[in-house]
């Protein structure tokens, strides 16, 4: 993609200093989260992968940096305030709301992972489930503005969050100056308008690489005049943003240098990564960085680069999910669709090659009806553990050796 052009002719909304600001405003009240590197990563991606590891934030997630900076700075909120969020802009509000004493109430789209809606519940929150898409419940947080006389905390297209979020990138400068790409979730755009401009603010070139989920490429669309379609069930739920905001459009437009979509497979694959070799979990829109890294490899191949673990606020159920399609992928769980003659001993004629390749058998499933086979043929389907790729394969070749035929169930 060619590089985004530059717009410098109008004042920048948020400057370094206003960063700066923000960081001794906040400083107290969160987590100054360790960027370590990442040695395995490293060797596997080509580039040298520092992690900022936002996820371990009270509320597991970056977004309460720049929900504090504009809570500390509002100048009257006794009738509360109220945001919309898909999940971690709500509870970075709510937890700081609380401890300032704001009664705070958020809209959340009703597909919102239930983890999310309980742990912003938990910090003292009022949540209204609404719409779809966190457009809708974008639309009715204002609607309940007006209506009650709330304050509204924008969720990114705001200043004030712009600067809180831009309190990453000081944080990982300083702990690692030398950084020189940036790779950074790109949903409604706060977080990557407020690194952008700590980046560009240095007395080098450093790098600004925006990522985005395939499924949802708004800011994508933005910049670049194009109209691919934003809908669909993303694991990266936490930048699934329909329309970017106006302030951060045109910071992106000046700021980043380029914006890369990846696939659901590149962010199932991130987040499993991350869950086995750093021991942590993080979440699909927290792991889009990575995920880049994972499917552009050349473009980050011999650079020192700053990965930002912004959230770690999955649903349990999908996270089993993703981990067991990563066991798939990586042909350590499989299963086989076998064809067999309906006899005696016929399964037990497969499951012998079974345990002569040292193959662990977890379910088998046998269909006998609903086939095109004729009435004495049946197919069943094996569901198997092994120890990688090539100890499936050689499973594979057995069978067949013996006259099975075999075809693995894929994953899309």
């Amino acid at each position: 993609m060619a590089t985004l052009t530059k717009q410098a002719a109008e004042a920048p909304p948020v400057s370094l200093d206003d960063v700066r600001a923000a960081h001794a405003r906040i400083g107290a009240s969160i987590i100054r989260t360790p960027t370590l590197i990442s040695r395995t990563l490293s060797a596997l991606t080509g580039a040298t992968a520092y992690l900022k590891f936002e996820n371990l934030q009270f509320t597991a997630a970056y977004k309460e940096r720049g929900a504090l900076n504009t809570l500390l700075q509002l100048p009257d909120a006794t009738r509360g305030v109220i945001a919309a969020s898909a999940g971690n802009h709500a509870q970075g509000v709510a937890y700081h709301a609380s401890r300032l004493g704001i009664p705070a109430t958020i809209v959340m789209p009703v597909l919102t992972p239930q983890v999310k809606v309980t742990q912003t519940e938990g910090h003292g929150a009022t949540v209204i489930l609404h719409g779809e898409t966190f457009d809708a419940a974008y639309a009715h947080a204002r609607l309940l503005e007006a209506e009650r006389g709330y304050t509204f905390v924008h969720p990114f297209d705001d200043p004030r969050v712009i600067a809180g979020q831009g309190t990453v990138a000081l944080e990982m400068l300083e702990d690692v100056p030398a950084i020189d790409t940036f790779v950074i979730p790109i949903g409604g755009g706060g977080l990557v308008s407020g690194m952008g401009t700590v980046a560009k603010a240095a007395d080098r070139p450093i790098e600004v690489i925006g990522v985005q989920a395939e499924l949802f490429p708004s800011m994508y669309n933005r910049i670049n005049g194009t109209e691919l379609p934003c809908a669909g069930d993303t694991l990266a739920e936490g930048i699934a943003v329909r329309e970017p905001g106006a302030i951060t459009a045109r910071m992106v437009e000046r700021l980043v240098d380029d914006i890369l979509l990846v696939s659901e497979r590149h962010l199932e694959q991130a987040v499993a990564l991350l869950l086995q070799i750093e021991k942590t979990v993080v979440e699909g829109a927290g792991a889009a960085g990575l995920a880049a890294l994972l499917a552009y490899p050349e473009r980050f191949a011999g650079k020192t680069v700053g990965i930002v673990l912004c959230g770690g606020n999955i649903d349990t159920r999908l996270l089993a999910n993703v981990l067991m399609r990563d066991l798939v992928r990586s042909g350590r769980l499989a299963r086989l669709r076998i064809r067999l003659t309906d006899r005696p001993g016929a399964l037990f004629q497969v499951s012998r090659i079974f345990n002569q390749e040292s193959v662990n058998i977890i379910e088998v499933y046998h269909q006998r009806v609903f086939s095109t086979l004729p009435a004495k043929g049946l197919i069943t389907d094996i569901e198997c553990e092994t120890r990688d790729a090539a100890h499936l394969q050689r499973l594979i070749a057995a069978l067949e050796r013996d006259g099975y035929d075999v075809q693995p169930v894929e994953l899309a």
